[in-house]
């Protein structure tokens, strides 16, 4: 099938390029898009896009508000510049906005295509209140690197999203592309390269990285991986990285067995040296069949390694949902005024779920880690409001006060899912789990089959239990707080006090300093949290804000590299700080040590039954 309908595609526009254009409307041609990497001009792209002939005299263009994995407003046309509508004689029609991201063309019918510059994301990161996240975004660094989100580049017509694109890059020779987007073999040279795409969900759903030569790739059973690094200083490459991911997706690929959603995936991974114009939003943005990632450089290489291990563990499970399991809502996902579908719980809290239970049943990390990663998640999330709807704040997750509370999806969302593989390994003597959930709904969807938002929890519950209803009904449709330690008493496990090794700014994703922006920025440690010995063997407290550190003077622009270096501190290495404490200046200075943190963690039971230990094997083991 795929070969067919590549091969008919590439007959489609091999016709439309020996036709009068007059004579082959916008619904009948793929639209062609043509990016000039070569001519970049202030850090800009220019992008051509020549679409079929018009009936109408009203068109109006688009470049998303709001793309799928995103959960948030990110506007991607305040980054579009100088847009022109031009007719066959090459002269400007009239070009109105509807906002930030709608252009509307007069005299559509004389429309022969449309010009415009592109600016990149990272380059003003640091200066908005809400950049777009980083793996999100895009970047332009003429003649080195090319970050291509091409929802951020290439836009659609109204009423043409199911139109197929060509896709030309005029490029540096030396520059090589990383994507899924099948390649056309029609006119490639070393500087330029055209791809096609079914329809605009297909464009923007396969981002390109460009860059010098650095990839790798292998095969984890019949699908083909590739790791694509940038590195501006060299210091990685995909050689050096090859071997942990290799290992790492085998074992996913082990942990799903049939589920198979993909014949190809990509890893681009783009390394921040986390200057004023560089990434600074570091994670990842899941595709189909590829991932963005970014992470800082300055990172050790097993600190990079495990964050490459839990980011893209959990980009790869995407391919169950919503590759394969989910609604109408993401299946025709409007990029401009986009519902939203109510199973967050599932798409991202199931996917991290699974990131970390794949983990403790393939062998990469023992029982006493896997607990502690639990541990985290029910202690991050008691830094949102546990009160919410969990269905409630999924709809309306683009608006407050739901917005706020997004990251609880990979907190309190996994949680919700390990309740729920704890209960259904209960009543079915451990031989059914959440894994077992999604491959039941894998088979009955997949990828162009989709659910209906509304109707997907009595699904779940006609094929489980009647429990499973009281267990949505009042945990995620409804508002009721989750009792951990029920659920984790029925395999046989307890909640205690520990301690544990954390980072010197950050105790994993969550931050033990804040910015005050009312106050320039102002960087300010936080008050109501457990602080780690780093700050109680310096004497600093909650609600100090940090004047300098080693003599830098310190706001939000300035912390951020010093958080990137601090990945590279040793327990020997010494600082100076001065601090503001109720408006007295306070210095200090140490070693900074080896951060440790107190926090609660999840042990066996001591005399654990036999039935409790049976069903906490079938849970961590499948």
């Amino acid at each position: 099938m795929k070969k067919i309908f590549l091969a008919a595609l590439l007959t489609g526009i091999l016709y439309s390029c020996g036709s009068t254009k007059a004579l082959m409307t916008a619904d009948k041609i793929p639209i062609i898009a043509t990016l000039d990497l070569n001519n970049v001009t202030d850090d800009k792209v220019k992008v051509e896009i020549d679409p079929g002939a018009f009936s109408q005299e009203a068109v109006s263009f688009y470049i998303p508000k709001t793309v799928p994995g995103t959960y948030s407003t990110d506007n991607y046309g305040k980054y579009i510049e100088d847009f022109k509508a031009l007719d066959y004689d090459g002269a400007e029609l009239p070009v109105s906005k509807s906002d930030d991201n709608i252009w509307n063309i007069s005299n559509g019918t004389k429309l022969d295509k449309i010009t415009y510059w592109v600016n990149d994301t990272y380059d003003s990161e640091s200066e908005q209140e809400e950049a777009v996240f980083s793996p999100s975004g895009t970047n332009i660094l003429a003649g080195e690197n090319f970050m291509l989100n091409l929802h951020g580049f290439v836009g659609y017509f109204d009423g043409l999203k199911e139109v197929p694109y060509e896709l030309t890059f005029k490029k540096p020779a030396d520059l090589e592309s990383t994507t899924s987007l099948t390649k056309s073999i029609e006119g490639a040279d070393a500087n330029t390269e055209t791809f096609l795409a079914s329809r605009y969900f297909d464009v923007i759903d396969n981002p390109i990285l460009y860059a010098k030569p650095n990839t790798e790739s292998f095969k984890i059973n019949d699908i083909t991986v590739t790791l694509s690094v940038y590195s501006p200083n060299g210091t990685y490459t995909a050689a050096s990285l090859k071997d942990r991911m290799e290992k790492m997706m085998g074992a996913q690929k082990g942990f799903l067995g049939d589920i198979d959603g993909t014949k190809e995936y990509n890893i681009l991974l783009y390394l921040s040296q986390m200057g004023e114009t560089d990434a600074n939003g570091f994670g990842a943005l899941e595709h189909h069949t590829s991932t963005v990632v970014v992470l800082p450089e300055v990172m050790e290489k097993e600190a990079l390694e495990q964050a490459m291990v839990d980011v893209v563990s959990h980009e790869f499970f995407h391919i169950v949902t919503p590759l394969n399991v989910h609604s109408e809502e993401v299946q025709y996902f409007d990029f401009n005024n986009p519902k939203m579908s109510q199973h967050l719980w599932m798409y991202e809290g199931t996917t991290e779920y699974f990131a970390n239970l794949f983990q403790i049943q393939q062998g990469l990390i023992d029982e006493t880690e896997f607990y502690e990663r639990i541990m985290e998640k029910i202690n991050n999330a008691k830094s949102f409001d546990d009160t919410i709807s969990f269905t409630n704040m999924s709809s309306n997750i683009l608006v407050e006060p739901y917005k706020e509370n997004y990251a609880n999806v990979y907190e309190k969302g996994a949680l919700i899912n390990m309740a729920l593989d704890i209960l259904l390994r209960e009543k079915s003597n451990g031989e059914k789990g959440v894994l077992w959930l999604m491959k039941e709904l894998s088979k009955k969807y997949g990828n162009n089959t989709p659910f209906q938002d509304e109707k997907l929890i009595d699904e779940i519950v006609a094929m489980t239990y009647p429990e499973v209803r009281t267990f949505f009904d009042t945990h995620v449709i409804g508002d009721t707080p989750i009792d951990y330690s029920n659920y984790l008493a029925k395999v046989g496990l307890t909640m205690t006090t520990g301690e544990k090794q954390t980072g010197y700014f950050l105790d994993g994703e969550v931050p033990f300093i804040d910015v005050d922006q009312s106050n320039d920025n102002a960087v300010f440690i936080r008050k109501g949290i457990e602080l780690s010995t780093f700050y109680k063997d310096l004497g600093l407290q909650g609600g100090d804000t940090i004047i300098s550190i080693n003599d830098i003077a310190i706001n939000l622009e300035a912390i951020r590299p010093i958080i990137g270096q601090s990945f590279g501190w040793m327990p020997e290495t010494e600082i100076k700080m001065v601090v503001d404490r109720d408006g007295e200046e306070v210095a200090v200075e140490g070693k900074v040590g080896t951060p440790m943190l107190k926090y609660e963690t999840i042990v066996p039971v001591e005399g654990v039954t036999d039935a409790h230990a049976k069903l906490r094997q079938a849970w961590l083991k499948g």
